[in-house]
């Protein structure tokens, strides 16, 4: 059974969807990039994000590409430039964003990370898109435990639906306080780079979990940032071979033994850890 998570209006969306970063930056790259987006749309990977920031666009055009004559299948996350997140400024990025996906509406739309312009004002700015029609739902992205409990004291502030941050068996900081804390409010989170773009070792613990299920070590590395049911991992795949190989982690179920062995390899935090952004 694919393994869901549940949004903050009773939605539920996919725990493992496809994100976009570094799509759209080679022409040549393009028809390949499409095919494994609406090839994880056949695998049951329906939750899709980019950002107005991958590739100065060019990923949401891949993206809206890909999704043509889809779109109803598809959840579609997009995030806006802290620099455009005034009021007046996220309406008009949202639009171009709109303009590129060839679609009208972004099921969630996400704060790329803090800027200047004061929350209040961006959430301001994402009430007049829902408004309008233009968006869903709106989150935030790389908003740590602070920045978040400002985010919900402001007006308008505890509509937010998601929280999108770096987080994989080397990147535990969210552990300390920041995903209890989502936890707590309802808010899931969403993981990006869940593998580290690759970087993850796939020897040590991950290879020996993995020779132990027969799996690939970034399938365990996607197994365990799904494991706690509440966060979402959107790993970039721009290979079918490789957004086969993601859909399969759906099925792999770590045990007690390959937790405690991931553990020792990459100890959770003991303290309060700054999040990280890559």
């Amino acid at each position: 059974m694919p393994k869901i998570v549940t949004l903050p209006n009773g939605e539920t969306v996919p725990a493992l969807g496809q994100g976009t970063w570094y799509m759209g930056e080679s022409a040549s790259a393009r028809a390949g990039e499409v095919a494994a987006l609406r090839a994880g749309l056949d695998l049951g990977l329906t939750l899709i994000d980019t950002a107005e920031m991958y590739a100065d666009g060019g990923a949401e055009e891949v993206v809206g590409e890909a999704i043509s004559g889809r779109r109803n299948e598809v959840f579609l996350v997009s995030k806006v430039y802290p620099h455009n997140a005034s009021r007046a400024g996220v309406q008009a990025a949202c639009e171009r964003s709109l303009k590129r996906l060839k679609t009208d509406v972004i099921d969630l739309y996400l704060l790329h990370w803090r800027g200047s312009h004061p929350l209040k004002e961006t959430i301001a700015g994402f009430e007049a898109l829902q408004a309008a029609g233009k968006i869903r739902l709106w989150g935030v992205s790389n908003l740590d435990t602070d920045d978040m409990e400002e985010l919900l004291a402001a007006p308008g502030g505890r509509a937010c639906a998601a929280n999108q941050v770096l987080y994989n068996p080397s990147r535990r900081g969210p552990e300390f306080d920041l995903l209890p804390f989502l936890a707590e409010t309802g808010i899931p989170a969403m993981a990006y780079s869940p593998i580290e773009q690759a970087r993850l070792p796939r020897g040590g613990a991950l290879g020996a979990v993995a020779k132990k299920h027969g799996v690939d070590p970034f399938q365990v590395a996607l197994a365990w940032v799904m494991r706690a049911g509440d966060v979402i991992a959107i790993p970039k795949a721009s290979r079918i071979a490789h957004v086969q190989m993601n859909a399969a982690a759906r099925d792999l179920v770590l045990d007690a033994d390959d937790l405690a062995a991931i553990d020792r390899a990459f100890p959770a935090p003991r303290r309060k850890v700054g999040l990280e952004m890559l």
